[in-house]
């Protein structure tokens, strides 16, 4: 049809439950990182490896309707791009906006990265981050 909407995120996938749990004890260096020195204390309300449909983000913002993932270098490959690419549709359809950062951007510039963040997060919800 048309005129219809996309679905709306309102919830997520049970069945990834105890991947995403086990996701969260094993994070990446970059991943802690982000999470304990960032978005763990913002007044958003960011979840950490969260399953969406048939996958696993690193971030979730459900106010902002976000989704950060961070890329190390098995993204880079001819396969690795089609299945995130794939995945970023899949997410879009839940009216979900998906932000990619390099594990090296988080490395080496995570000021850039907080900022990049922040904006969007602004840009979204029309309120100060």
């Amino acid at each position: 049809m048309e005129n219809e909407r996309p679905p709306m995120y309102t919830g997520y996938n049970r069945a990834l439950k105890e991947k995403a749990r086990e996701l969260r004890k094993n994070m990446t260096k970059q991943e802690r990182h982000l999470w304990y020195d960032f978005l763990r204390y913002r007044q958003e309300n960011w979840k950490r490896q969260r399953a969406i449909d048939g996958y696993i983000v690193d971030f979730f913002c459900y106010s902002a309707r976000l989704v950060i993932e961070l890329d190390g270098s098995q993204h880079y490959t001819e396969e690795g791009e089609e299945y995130d690419s794939i995945r970023t549709e899949v997410l879009e359809r839940y009216q979900l906006e998906v932000m990619r950062f390099l594990n090296s951007e988080v490395d080496r510039n995570f000021d850039y990265v907080c900022l990049a963040i922040e904006e969007k997060v602004r840009e979204r919800t029309g309120s100060p981050f």
